[in-house]
């Protein structure tokens, strides 16, 4: 339910999953304690930025050890396009999702700081034609009421 609605009520939360407001308030603050819930965000419309181009970069390293891939992390972190890195056991090292306005920023970004991060021997481009489904939270989250309601958490 928080997934989905972020800004509800403990009183309507509490009413959702069947506790009384305090017993539901103290699993609230312990589920943000234990790190279970890691904060809130608005969720922006990338259209209305005008940052609707998503391309999907294949990154291939020329060294997979762990201290190449830690700087590896480190640096691809601070690339504020890149709005997701996935490590990827396949034939390539990670998945970069990237948004940006149009191709032509789109190739910036990839010629200029993604071909630059350390170890990148090669690089892949898929450009997303539509974005049939784009979350931006835990699906499998959504519509349970098991933390809240579950008397161990």
């Amino acid at each position: 339910m928080l997934a989905l609605d972020g800004r509800i009520s403990i009183v309507e939360l509490a009413a959702r999953v069947g506790l009384s407001k305090t017993p539901c308030q103290n699993r609230f603050r312990r589920l943000v304690a234990e790190g279970y819930i890691q904060g809130f965000q608005a969720v922006l419309n990338p259209k209305k930025m005008e940052l609707d181009h998503i391309a999907f970069a294949e990154v291939k390293l020329t060294n997979t050890q762990e201290d190449a891939l830690e700087r590896f992390n480190a640096e691809v972190r601070k690339i504020r396009e890149v709005e997701e890195c996935h490590m990827i056991a396949g034939r390539f090292d990670y998945l970069l999702k990237i948004r940006t306005r149009d191709i032509k920023a789109y190739r910036h970004v990839l010629g200029e700081r993604v071909s630059n991060l350390p170890f990148v021997a090669s690089t892949s481009t898929n450009v997303a034609m539509e974005t049939v489904k784009e979350l931006g939270r835990c699906p499998q989250a959504s519509g349970s009421a098991r933390s809240l309601s579950h008397p161990d958490m």
